[in-house]
Order: C-alpha cells, then sequence, then structure tokens
C-alpha cells in the first residue's frame, strides 16, 4: 500500500529540525555518555567559564561556538554569502531552544547504565532526525549543516563524506578542548568511559561520531516516503531560499552508494 505524501512540508522540515536537534542534543548530555562531538565544544567550554561566571548557558556558548565556526568557513571556502548570517541567526534560536529543552529535564538522571545507553542512542537517533529535517528545507541551516552543505558544494565532495570528516574533526577539537580547559584532567579514567563522560565526552561521542552520517542517510529516505518539500511560503523562498534541492540529490546519491557497496 503506498503511503500518501503529507505535502508542503518545506518550513515544517526546518521547524522540527530546530527542536529535534536540541532535544535529541538534550537527551543525550543526560545519558551522561558524552554528547555528540559536534555538541561537546560548548558544552565542554561551559564546563570551564560556568565556575568563573554563570552567566552564559550552554545555548549562549552554542551560537557563540556557531559564529566562530561561520568565521572559519568564509575562509575555506573563501567566499561569503549574505545569508550566511541567516544561519548565525537559526543558531541563536537554536540555543535557546536548546536551554528551552536543558531546562525541561534538569532533574532528569538515569542511573542505571542500560538506561544511560537506551537513551543516548535514543537522543542520537532523534538529533540525526533533525540534521536530516535540516537538509530538506530552502529555510537556513544551522551552521554546523552550512559547513557541511557549503564544503561538499565547493570542492565538489560527497555529502555523507564530507559529514564523516567534518564529525572526525569536531571529535578531534573536542578532545584538545577537554583536556586543556579543565582542572582535573590528570583524573581521567579510561576504564570508565563506558559509564561517564568526561566533561560531556566519552565512549558515547565516539559511538556517536561512528553512526551518525548513516543514520541521518536512513532518517533522509524515511522523510523522503512521508513527506514532499514544495514551500508552503514561495515569496519567502524566493528571497532567502537555498539550493536545498541539491542537497537532497546529493544525499539520495549517497545512499544508493552505501547499498551498492
Amino acid at each position: 500500500m503506498k503511503i500518501k505524501k503529507i505535502p508542503k512540508a518545506n518550513e515544517l522540515m526546518w521547524v522540527l529540525g530546530v527542536i529535534f536537534v536540541a532535544l535529541g542534543v538534550s537527551i543525550c548530555s543526560k545519558a551522561d555518555l558524552g554528547v555528540s562531538m559536534i555538541a561537546a565544544p560548548a558544552f565542554i567550554i561551559n564546563d570551564a567559564v560556568h565556575s568563573l561566571w554563570d552567566g552564559f548557558s550552554v545555548g549562549m556558548l552554542e551560537y557563540l561556538v556557531q559564529g566562530v565556526m561561520l568565521i572559519i568557513l568564509c575562509i575555506v571556502v573563501r567566499r561569503f554569502n549574505w545569508k550566511y548570517l541567516l544561519a548565525f541567526l537559526v543558531a541563536i534560536i537554536y540555543g535557546y531552544v536548546l536551554d528551552l529543552w536543558l531546562l525541561i529535564f534538569k532533574d532528569v538522571y538515569f542511573e542505571e547504565i542500560y538506561m544511560q545507553w537506551i537513551m543516548l542512542i535514543v537522543g542520537d537517533a532523534i538529533t540525526a532526525l533533525g540534521v536530516a529535517c535540516f537538509f530538506r528545507t530552502y529555510l537556513p541551516l544551522q551552521v554546523y549543516e552550512l559547513c557541511v552543505a557549503e564544503v561538499s558544494d565547493r570542492y565538489g565532495f560527497k555529502i555523507n563524506k564530507t559529514k564523516w570528516a567534518f564529525d572526525g574533526l569536531c571529535l578531534t577539537v573536542s578532545i584538545i578542548l577537554a583536556f586543556s580547559l579543565s582542572q582535573d584532567a590528570s583524573e581521567f579514567d579510561w576504564s570508565t568511559i563506558y559509564k561517564a563522560s568526561f566533561h560531556h565526552l566519552g565512549l558515547g561521542t565516539i559511538i556517536t561520531t561512528l553512526i551518525n552520517a548513516p543514520i541521518i542517510a536512513g532518517c533522509g529516505w524515511l522523510l523522503d516516503k512521508c513527506f514532499t518539500y514544495e514551500p508552503l511560503l514561495p515569496i519567502v523562498e524566493k528571497y532567502v531560499g537555498r539550493n536545498s534541492k541539491k542537497d537532497i540529490e546529493v544525499i539520495e546519491s549517497a545512499e544508493v552508494e552505501n547499498d551498492q557497496n
């Protein structure tokens, strides 16, 4: 039986992207096995500065980190588009949504190890779903997704391979930050990374790095079975739209390549 797709879901994908990514990251943080390599820098920096000044929230540091990444992106791709600034606006909105989810889950803790791992996988899946939603809307991406899309477009790389490389780079940066900014680096114990994070880095972070890209591709396949992406507001797409159709085509070709392998 053929499923009837929900039409004109383009703008809805953006809303779901913001909500799901923030929700997924929040759940992973509460699992305490290590947040994703992309989210980790903001959490790590927050740990370092919170004892000095508690005026910064994770969400605020999130969009500041993305602001720095936006500058680096312009240098790497050797171009600037005014629409990049909209990505920073998305980062600000995302930061506030993330802080809201963290507030909602403030008193939630998982003591059993099996529950920690279950919630980590749940959080990873929700985050991946949110990223897949972002790749299917003409509205601005977060800076993270923008980096992947723009670098793959600028240099002709496959978007799934670009995502793998980007995740690996973020993981490396996160590890450097965790050990350079923390005051207890000497107390780090490798034997505990399967059940507790070290400043939001742990075995869960490594596993997320390995499974993130294929889960995003799978979530994208599922979304494509359920939705079509015509804009509900064509006038908005005319002025702020990006080439999201090209992103989808590249993702689909990557999925076909993976299936053949």
